[in-house]
């Protein structure tokens, strides 16, 4: 046979076959004036690629499992209600969309993971546009690969963390896209163990429990443009590498162990045009190396960073201090990081030669800031004669606070990042 003609009867055949498979996609309602009156009935009389209407109501189905490739769609926003007994929504079929539903009142465990929409080792599911109120856990992907969760709305009320799960809750998945959701009331808002090559970004997790994003043990991931305010203690970032941080909002984190952000042992990480304010901490590194921050808005905390001795190689450049009770704390003396090129509102050096960089450096660790690091009690004394003279007294004899730890061209105006 001539090797055109093949070529052709192969195209008549793969576009014969696209017809009798786009024939066979259906268009399925299920609810309130249909012949299908509950999803359970949808799902079961539906095939491979068919999309299935759910029309508004309220439906009392128990745990509904996916197990097809089908679109289900909510038409009027139709309820689910859990009924407190367990899970609501198991995906466990590769390609599934789950649009437009309001999800509430699952069950409540210590052994079981309970989610409102659980994704069981699947690729390329949607989950998008829906309410998820009451939820032990609210969305939950473990092994998932290349899944969407994206403006969805999660709320919940549980004043204690062992009656709350995670809003979005990612276990060894790789390249997820979060975006654009919003989680309150949780226990944390945004969680990611073992998660790879997944970008986080316009979501906005506040007043939950504890953390607004935890992450552990996940690498090359970004984070972009979140918002994490008025949570439990502030956004953890640990055991991890090739984190990308770019652009998020760190806001109102208060309380004894808070903090905007705390790296734990993070590794080649980029940090750049974040904003820190009114935070107990607006960052604490502990063991990071190789961590570059640049041009982040530290504002109105506590203290504007926290960095321990045992932290190497981070570079803290470009970036505003503006109306933080201290700017840098800091435990031992070694410190191998650089400083430079930042602008401190309480640097009062000059600038003789008008290239708008100031003409001595600036250290600044106070020597109380180190005392309250000892010795916490000694904060009754913030604001006292004693400890401005002790501050004074430290800037022009330094004998206690770190002489490597400074600013060797300090900004003279701030760079008004944001």
């Amino acid at each position: 046979m001539e090797p055109g003609r093949c070529k052709g009867i192969s195209l008549i055949f793969l576009l014969t076959a696209l017809q009798v498979f786009s024939s066979a996609a259906r268009t399925l309602d299920a609810g309130p004036g249909t012949q299908l009156l509950r999803i359970s009935y949808a799902l079961s009389a539906a095939v491979h690629g068919d999309t299935i209407r759910i029309h508004g109501g309220e439906y009392h189905e128990g745990n509904i499992i996916i197990d097809k490739q089908v679109v289900l769609l909510g038409l009027g926003r139709p309820v689910v209600d859990g009924d407190h007994l367990g899970e609501i929504f198991s995906i466990k079929a590769d390609g599934v969309t789950l649009d437009g539903f309001r999800i509430r009142n699952t069950g409540v465990s210590g052994l079981n993971d309970y989610a409102g929409i659980k994704i069981y080792n699947r690729k390329n599911v949607i989950i998008k546009n829906n309410i998820l109120e009451n939820c032990f856990f609210g969305i939950y992907t473990q092994y998932g690969l290349n899944c969407v969760v994206s403006n969805n709305v999660l709320r919940a009320s549980q004043g204690r963390e062992q009656l709350s799960g995670n809003g979005i809750h990612c276990w060894k998945s790789d390249s997820l896209i979060i975006s654009g959701n919003s989680i309150t009331g949780h226990r944390d808002g945004l969680y990611f163990e073992f998660v790879s090559h997944s970008l986080i970004w316009r979501n906005i997790s506040e007043k939950n429990n504890r953390y607004g994003l935890h992450f552990m043990f996940s690498n090359d991931d970004t984070y972009a443009s979140n918002v994490l305010e008025g949570n439990g203690a502030g956004v953890a970032v640990m055991y991890s590498k090739n984190v990308r941080m770019f652009h998020n909002t760190f806001r109102d984190n208060w309380g004894d162990a808070s903090y905007g952000m705390l790296l734990k042992d993070i590794t080649d990480s980029y940090i750049q045009g974040n904003y820190f304010e009114s935070n107990t901490v607006g960052i604490f590194v502990d063991g990071g190396t190789r961590i570059q921050m640049y041009r982040n808005s530290l504002r109105n905390n506590g203290w504007g960073i926290k960095i321990t001795s045992s932290s190497m190689d981070v570079k803290l450049n470009y970036n505003d201090f503006i109306g933080n009770t201290f700017d840098v704390g800091t435990t031992g003396n070694l410190v191998l990081n650089d400083f430079d090129h930042n602008y401190w509102d309480k640097y009062e050096g000059y600038d003789l030669d008008r290239n708008r960089t100031g003409d001595i450096p600036y250290r600044p660790v106070s020597l109380y800031s180190m005392i309250i690091e000892n010795n916490p009690p000694a904060l009754i004394l913030f604001r006292s004669l004693i400890s401005t003279l002790m501050d004074r007294s430290e800037k022009i004899l330094p004998s206690i606070t770190p002489e490597s730890l400074k600013d060797n061209y300090p900004l003279m105006s701030p760079l008004k990042l944001w």
